[in-house]
Formats: C-alpha cells, sequence, structure tokens
C-alpha cells in the first residue's frame, strides 16, 4: 500500500525560508509542493522521506532566490491491485460505495462489484443517498452502512489526466481506486465475525 520512490526536481527556494539550514528549507519547500499531491501514474505523496543530493545554487536572470536540482525520496500511497484493505463507508448511492482512509477518499465500489445479489433502499438518514445489502440465500440481508470497517479488495488504480476546464459539478480526483466486496471475507467485517461466532 505505501511504498518509496525517488524523485528529481528542480526547485526555486524562496527567501522566506533561507534562514533555515539548507536541507530544512528545501524539504519544507517540497513538502508545500509534493505532500497531498498526486503523482502521475506513480501514487499520492504521503511525505517527504529525505533528501538524497542538492546540487546548484545559481540564481537565475531576474530572480530573488536560489535554484537547486534536488534528488529526494518520498513516501507514496498506491495499492497493488489484489491487495486486501479496510476502509470506512464515506458515500453510498445507487451507482455503489465510496469509501475512505481518512487520508485518502477516493476509493469507488460500483455496484457490478457489490456481493451478489445485492440491492439498495433509500436511506433516511442520508439526503438523496441509499443503503445497499446483500441477500444471503434468500433469507439473510445483510445491510452496509457507516458504522463498520468494509474490507475491500484492490481491482484497479486509475490515474486521471487535469482537465482543461475546471469542473463545477464535483472535485477533480487525480487518482481513483477500484474496490471489490464480491469475495467471501469482504464487505462489513461485523458480516464474518457473526458468522464465525454462529459456527461455533
Amino acid at each position: 500500500m505505501f511504498h518509496l520512490s525517488q524523485v528529481e526536481h528542480t526547485l526555486r527556494v524562496p527567501p522566506d525560508v533561507l534562514n533555515l539550514p539548507l536541507a530544512e528549507a528545501i524539504k519544507r519547500v517540497l513538502e508545500t509542493i509534493f505532500v497531498d499531491k498526486v503523482i502521475p501514474n506513480v501514487g499520492l505523496c504521503v511525505s517527504v522521506y529525505d533528501i538524497v543530493s542538492i546540487k546548484g545554487g545559481f540564481i537565475l536572470p531576474n530572480e530573488g532566490a536560489p535554484t537547486y536540482l534536488v534528488v529526494f525520496r518520498v513516501i507514496l500511497f498506491c495499492p497493488a491491485v489484489g491487495e486486501v484493505i479496510e476502509a470506512k463507508l464515506q458515500r453510498s448511492i445507487d451507482t455503489g460505495l465510496q469509501l475512505s482512509l481518512g487520508f485518502f477518499d477516493d476509493i469507488m465500489v460500483p455496484c457490478k462489484l457489490l456481493p451478489k445479489p445485492s440491492n439498495h433502499q433509500p436511506d433516511p438518514e442520508m439526503s438523496g443517498g441509499v443503503k445497499w445489502f446483500w441477500t444471503y440465500q434468500n433469507q439473510q440481508q445483510y445491510y452496509i452502512d457507516s458504522h463498520d470497517k468494509i474490507r475491500f479488495k484492490v481491482v484497479d488504480v486509475k490515474f486521471r489526466e487535469v482537465p482543461a476546464e475546471p469542473a463545477t459539478e464535483k472535485p477533480f480526483a487525480p487518482m481513483v481506486v477500484i474496490g471489490s466486496l464480491a469475495y467471501d471475507g469482504l464487505g462489513p467485517v461485523s458480516w464474518w465475525v457473526d458468522e464465525a461466532e454462529s459456527e461455533e
């Protein structure tokens, strides 16, 4: 789910941080640029891990600050396909579920990847939302709600290009994790705890 990646970046260090030691100043500027941002086709930057090398320090014409060529390592979030993760329910609509890890909210479970057969009904607690449930052996209904951790399997990680025109309907998500609940042991954790207890 998390991994280290090495990045090379040409960095301008503004005057307001030049009173700090050089490595500290550079790390602070790198954090403002990269942390909580998605690096295309690599992942979401969670933290600047360390600085490998710093070269340069030249001042370009008409610039009042030095520029450096910095090689550094970042901690990235990018789950592998097939990985099983636990998250919380963020939103439930008729097209599926949106899950959250707290620091990353763009996890989508489309309705075709919910346990079969699954259906939904209006949820009075959520304006315009629905509550999904799985019907087991045509009798027992297991509900998916926000009171439980949800275990899902990663089936895809999609990186999107930033649109030329800013979207007005909903925030743009440069990285989306597609998950599935359609395997044994997946879904709300309580489903399987209850099942294990009933077998004992």
